[in-house]
């Protein structure tokens, strides 16, 4: 059985452990406001830009680009995965890495030779530890993200599409819906697929745009910087997922070292009784027998 001193050592330490996941907790929210912020920002026009230039690629002949031609045969594929650099984010990386699991499997399935490019390093040390074909990785770059860094990645994967190493690229990312909700999204971004149906979400169905210059070569010039934007969105919604995340976390952390600290005092208060109770019982034992004698 534990003894006092060990009991009160204990809730000692879990105090330490509360403050820490408080001050986290407090940092964690911190960022989220500046991230949410950010991402509330661009979203608006990363959905209205997918859902402009789908309408008109879907009124126009994928052949005028070869980011709109759909590949006949498909073997090899590209994931850019999104993870966090660090950990304290309750299943937030699990989450990912979870769907990225699905997804490689998904296109073995197929008969597709399927390989990453990561952002964040929990993503990486993952890949590493599997042994998965690992194209590129980045890390510790949230925060520091700007467009041209996102369009020379964007290059990038253009090149290898244009070049036949790659004939899909997707991005799996973490999407925000609420401080206590984080969704892994999976979207195709090459080659640029137009609608399935006529209607897409923020457009009125039979929408027609007037386009300077024409539509086709509007187009041209748009489709590398929608694959940016979807790109930069994807970084967006990642961070202020991670902040959300790790900030319930620590917030579960707290709440779960309040309830530690309420056990360990009651089981404190019970030794504590007991070991006065064992002393009276001893003082009236040894008065007992004195009056005896």
């Amino acid at each position: 059985m534990a003894t006092l001193r060990d009991v009160l050592h204990k809730i000692g330490a879990v105090r330490k452990t509360r403050q820490i996941t408080r001050a986290m907790n407090m940092v964690a929210a911190a960022r989220l406001r500046g991230a949410q912020g950010r991402m509330e920002s661009f979203e608006p026009y990363a959905t209205k830009f997918s859902a402009i230039l789908s309408n008109l690629a879907s009124k126009l002949d994928p052949d005028i680009h070869p980011l709109l031609v759909k590949r006949e045969q498909v073997s090899r594929a590209e994931l850019l995965l999104f993870t966090a650099d660090r950990g304290l984010c309750g299943s937030f990386n699990a989450n990912a890495i979870n769907r990225a699991e699905k997804w490689i499997k998904d296109q073995q399935a197929n008969g597709i030779e399927g390989s990453f490019t990561i952002v964040g390093k929990k993503g990486r040390d993952y890949s590493k530890r599997k042994g998965l074909n690992l194209t590129k990785s980045y890390t510790y770059i949230y925060g520091k993200t700007d467009m041209a860094f996102v369009n020379e990645m964007t290059r990038g994967f253009i090149e290898r599409f244009l070049s036949d190493e790659v004939d899909e690229v997707y991005v799996l990312y973490s999407r925000f819906i609420a401080i206590a909700k984080q969704e892994p999204t999976l979207i195709k971004i090459i080659p640029v697929e137009p609608p399935k149906s006529g209607v897409q979400q923020g457009e009125t169905g039979g929408v027609e745009h007037l386009c300077e210059p024409e539509a086709e070569k509007l187009l041209i010039d748009l489709l590398p910087k929608h694959i940016s934007v979807q790109i930069l969105n994807a970084f967006l919604q990642n961070e202020t997922s991670e902040h959300a995340a790790r900030m319930a976390a620590m917030d579960n952390a707290a709440n779960n070292c309040d309830e530690l600290i309420g056990t360990l005092t009651l089981a404190y208060n019970k030794a504590r009784q007991a070991a006065i109770t064992a002393e009276l019982m001893d003082i009236v034992g040894g008065a007992e027998a004195l009056r005896k004698a």
